[in-house]
């Protein structure tokens, strides 16, 4: 694996940022953003099977695209495969071999196994799914050919730090997104509630619904299950976010960083791509003596602020410092109430670009341009345009337009991001 090296000698290697690619719109926003790899599943094989996910012949123009801007695709196989799921495996493995695809992202012994024989040349990446939780079981999967390992998510910074000192192997470790109430995502409860297996890439995410207690003499009667009064979302964690861990995260050597969410909107994806490029960038800068007490280094506050616009449950460092308790869960809603929404995607450059809405605009709205980076460019809408040239007050989501603004946005580019306060 190429590490985007540091530019200072005495400095550690910047990891990869590997981003979520759902869809291929959700691709394009993460590459436009800065990541350096992006991971996507077919329609079959992968644990998001409600995403949008690629045919073959989008996973070809979607390699052809991301080559072209010199980013890696890794594709998901990940789910924990019975025997009837090896049906037509093969044939899609030296499909994805004839793409060109950067690497299989599997957690199944049987689907490495079968992988290792069809299409040796492509590099398997150890799936956060087969749970690595120790320094021997690294060991072991590198014995089998697998290149790197996704470590579980249960692992605090000490333990990942005590795998890289006994593993030569490539380390990846997820940094943001959804958290699963079951080890490493190794959970039932979908299946027993709703039928729709987990572990097959059918999760209904019953850990986010509100559960209320009923007993049997008692048939109708609701009562709330509560845990210090605080409500009933009993098993809603809080999402991952380890941005202000990420110096401690590259003095340890990891070889990729990875965000979770190929179910999140592209407002989701570009945003939390874009901070966790930035940060990445920042470090990237620092001088040689900074890196003499990781645990030091401090990133702009304004990192912070930016990723606390694109969650949707609040954030958790999860195990990395010290195991979770409940202040790591949200019990009062589904999720956090965000004030930052998106509002329009550039189509197509100019200083009056076409966009493409994705909430309600209306002339005389101030919006953001978020630029890759940390910047955004404010905006105040003076006129929207139809693409027939004729002028209206209101755009509707999937509407595009001409959109006019003060100051002009010759900076804006293809697939980049407006976004504005909510509207409450």
């Amino acid at each position: 694996m190429d590490k985007k090296e540091s530019n200072k000698a005495a400095c550690p290697a910047i990891p990869e940022l590997l981003a979520p690619a759902g869809n291929f719109e959700k691709m394009v926003t993460a590459i436009h953003y800065g990541a350096d790899a992006v991971y996507m599943g077919g329609k079959q094989f992968s644990l998001r099977a409600k995403a949008g996910n690629f045919s073959d012949e989008d996973m070809g123009k979607a390699v052809l695209y991301a080559h072209a801007h010199g980013v890696k695709i890794y594709i998901t196989i990940n789910i924990l495969a019975h025997n009837r799921d090896f049906a037509g495996l093969d044939s899609y493995l030296f499909q994805l071999q004839k793409a060109g695809v950067d690497g299989l992202i599997i957690a199944d012994p049987g689907i490495l196994r079968r992988a290792r024989k069809c299409v040796p040349e492509i590099p398997v990446h150890l799936s956060t799914q087969a749970n690595v939780t120790n320094a021997e079981a690294a060991k072991f999967w590198f014995e089998q050919g697998v290149s790197r390992l996704n470590l579980a998510r249960e692992l605090s910074l000490e333990e990942i730090v005590e795998v890289r000192k006994q593993c030569s192997g490539e380390l990846e470790i997820f940094v943001h997104g959804a958290l699963c109430i079951s080890y490493s995502g190794r959970c039932m409860l979908s299946n027993y509630m709703t039928g729709r297996d987990a572990n097959q890439g059918a999760c209904a995410h019953p850990c986010r619904y509100s559960y209320k207690l009923i007993e049997e003499k008692r048939p109708g009667e609701y009562f709330p299950v509560e845990e210090d009064e605080r409500g009933t979302y009993i098993f809603n964690s809080k999402d991952l976010c380890l941005l202000e861990g990420l110096p401690e995260l590259v003095a340890s050597g990891a070889s990729s960083l990875k965000i979770e969410g190929r179910m999140k909107s592209i407002f989701y994806v570009g945003g939390v791509t874009r901070i966790y490029r930035a940060a990445l960038d920042y470090l990237r800068d620092l001088p040689p003596v900074a890196w003499e007490n990781p645990s030091k280094i401090v990133l702009p506050e304004i990192l912070v602020e930016e990723i606390a616009k694109t969650g949707t449950r609040g954030t958790s460092e999860n195990f990395f410092r010290q195991a979770p308790g409940s202040s790591e869960m949200l019990y009062n809603s589904p999720r956090v109430q965000m004030e930052v929404e998106p509002v329009a995607v550039i189509r197509e450059e100019g200083d009056a670009p076409l966009v493409e809405a994705r909430n309600v605009l209306e002339t005389g709205d101030r919006v953001e341009y978020m630029l890759p980076g940390i910047e955004c460019i404010s905006l105040k809408v003076i006129r929207m345009e139809s693409e027939k040239g004729e002028e209206q007050t209101r755009a509707n989501p999937g509407n595009r337009f001409f959109l006019h603004t003060e100051p002009s946005l010759p900076q804006g580019k293809l697939n980049g991001i407006l976004r504005r306060v909510k509207r409450m």
